[in-house]
């Protein structure tokens, strides 16, 4: 038996590849109301594609955000680290000039 699908089971959910409906004999030609269309499955299927391929982008985004964080992260630390060394530089140099006052107020 070889069924192509069913209205509960369609053979796909892509209303591109359905098989178009037949007008009933019954019914007017034209009389199907305007809201009743495949335009709003295909705006959805459009916008999700639409969404699908900005993700890329949006995860590129977020990734460069993070990699800016962790740089900026990286120069405090560096800044720190050399004003760090500059602190115990400057001490040095005001020790050794305390001691050649004091070397110069003894003689």
């Amino acid at each position: 038996m070889n069924i192509t699908g069913t209205i509960d089971r369609p053979l796909t959910h892509d209303p591109k590849k359905q098989a178009p409906m037949k007008p009933s004999t019954s019914e007017h030609a034209g009389s199907a109301i305007p809201d009743f269309t495949t335009t709003g499955a295909n705006a959805s299927r459009q916008n999700r594609t639409r969404e699908m391929h900005l993700m890329p982008e949006a995860l590129a985004r977020a990734h460069m955000r993070e990699r800016l964080h962790q740089a900026e992260q990286e120069r405090r630390a560096m800044r720190l680290a050399v004003a760090r060394r500059m602190q115990r530089r400057a001490e040095r140099a005001s020790m050794r000039a305390r001691r050649a006052l004091a070397m110069a107020v003894m003689q």
